[in-house]
């Protein structure tokens, strides 16, 4: 049936020999390891003196003997009491002392100091506060005797009142109060037209007799301009009301005839 027959051979030797090359590779990687292991010792011991390294001590603490703290008792020494005595040239009552009336006011301030309350006060040829022991003996005692010599200031006088500005004053026709009023011209334009007829002016005059504003309240049109004109530079005197000089307002009428 089968004319050749394939005997298939052992796979002993194809095992052993795998083997033996495994085992050859992993002994070469292990030597390599060591090796490199090895001379990664000897490099750090050839640069340990080159790092940097802080040094770091540990000192025990050092024992503080403890000192045994001794009360010590002070006998309590009695403290003399100074006595505060003031010398004043004159005996001046504080000013807080509300119930004692000076007997003169003046303005100008005392150069005595006052008499302190609990200060022992004596007369003397100077003006000290001093602390100093006080005998006993006559003149012992706080003493106030005198009033407070009270400065009181001069009030300024109060302020002049100035007048309130009064409202003007009508003054009717000005006509016959002016002490110069101008005549208007004739305009060439309303003599052509043959313009005619009345004009008035209403002004109002300031306390010294000038004319500060005009205007024409009737008239001919073509002549209301030139009545205005005159009407500003006409002068008056100053009107007076209870002494006082005033405004006034009124008119001026200026009546024109045709040419």
């Amino acid at each position: 049936m089968f004319d050749n027959l394939v005997e298939s051979s052992s796979h002993k030797s194809d095992i052993s020999r795998k083997g033996s090359f495994i085992a050859v590779t992993a002994a070469i990687y292990g030597v390599l390891m060591l090796a490199f292991f090895i001379a990664g010792i000897y490099w750090y011991d050839n640069h340990l003196g080159q790092m940097e390294l802080e040094l770091t001590t540990l000192v025990a603490p050092v024992p503080v003997p403890q000192v045994k703290q001794e009360e010590v008792k002070q006998e309590a020494k009695p403290v003399k009491a100074e006595q505060n005595v003031d010398v004043r040239k004159e005996l001046i009552a504080d000013v807080t002392r509300t119930e004692l009336v000076p007997k003169e006011v003046s303005a100008k301030a005392s150069d005595v100091p006052p008499v302190r309350r609990g200060v022992t006060t004596v007369l003397g040829t100077e003006n000290t506060s001093t602390s100093a022991p006080m005998p006993a003996g006559p003149g012992a005692g706080t003493v106030v005797g005198a009033p407070t010599k009270v400065a009181i200031a001069e009030e300024p006088p109060p302020p002049e009142a100035k007048p309130a500005p009064r409202a003007p004053i009508s003054g009717g026709v000005l006509n016959g109060k002016a002490i110069s009023l101008p005549t208007p011209a004739y305009p060439p334009i309303a003599r052509a037209e043959h313009a005619a007829g009345t004009v008035v002016v209403q002004v109002l005059i300031d306390e010294n007799g000038t004319v500060v504003s005009a205007r024409a309240v009737s008239g001919h049109p073509l002549l209301q301009a030139v009545a205005v004109g005159a009407a500003k530079q006409a002068r008056f005197s100053p009107t007076k009301l209870s002494g006082q000089p005033v405004k006034v307002t009124g008119v001026i009428q200026y009546n024109f005839v045709a040419q």
